[in-house]
């Protein structure tokens, strides 16, 4: 293959989420189109960054993204291939547009269906070693929100302490998968709500009620406060992406 037939058309390596995921989306739909086929040897990783004009770290990064999808296989000292189609046993999650209503419905709903549940189960199993560590990023929240700033490192470390304390590794995995796919609209959100008054400290109190609820090992309660804080959660982002889409 033409290294040259993957040149991309200005302007389309642009920012937000990253680079890495936009390289790996622009080769993943070369792959199925049909221009790189099974069996096929992507370009080297140097011949990647010259071509979309990133750096070699970036074009690993991306290679990684396809590699844990199972578009992409690597070997040791020959680089990069296409997998075989017959052999992909793996679930990919591809998102358009985050400004589509529809879209950020069924992310959402889907969300909802693995962390609502994870937090049931935290609050079921959880144990005082867990309760410390989930307390301790709900202060580390606070303390970002009365720095004035986002908290959007310690709101993602709330959540994976949380989904510890279900003592399911697979909720972990998984959660980390949409961590990586699809919860940049949440981070949006959350980084977005500091410029709407008072709107930080009301996603805090979300997140107390959630906390209280695995305290009291209610684990109907925190299903119930962790889907109502991503419904709100996608609220929050419909409201920030309203006036933009009016541009």
């Amino acid at each position: 293959m033409n290294k040259n037939s993957l040149a991309p058309s200005h302007g389309l390596l642009r920012r937000p989420p990253s680079l890495a995921d936009t390289l790996a989306a622009k080769l993943r739909r070369e792959i199925v189109a049909g221009n790189l086929g099974p069996g096929e040897k992507l370009p080297t990783e140097q011949q990647l960054s010259e071509i979309y004009g990133v750096s070699r770290p970036t074009v690993r990064e991306a290679i990684r993204c396809l590699k844990q999808d199972g578009i992409v296989v690597t070997r040791q000292g020959a680089g990069a291939f296409v997998a075989d189609p017959e052999t992909v046993s793996v679930f990919r999650l591809d998102i358009k547009d985050f400004s589509d209503s529809g879209e950020i419905f069924h992310i959402v709903e889907l969300l909802m269906a693995v962390e609502a549940a994870a937090t049931e189960h935290a609050a079921r199993r959880r144990t005082s070693a867990d309760l410390r560590a989930i307390e301790a990023q709900l202060k580390a929240m606070q303390a970002a929100i009365d720095r004035n700033e986002p908290g959007v490192d310690e709101d993602v470390e709330f959540h994976r302490a949380i989904l510890a304390a279900t003592k399911n590794p697979f909720f972990r995995d998984l959660s980390g998968f949409l961590d990586h796919r699809v919860r940049n609209f949440i981070r949006t959100a959350r980084a977005n709500s500091a410029q709407w008054a008072g709107m930080s400290q009301t996603v805090q109190t979300e997140h107390e009620r959630i906390f209280d609820a695995i305290v009291k090992q209610d684990a109907a309660a925190a299903h119930e406060a962790a889907a109502s804080h991503l419904k709100n959660a996608a609220a929050r982002l419909a409201r920030y992406l309203k006036p933009a889409k009016k541009g």
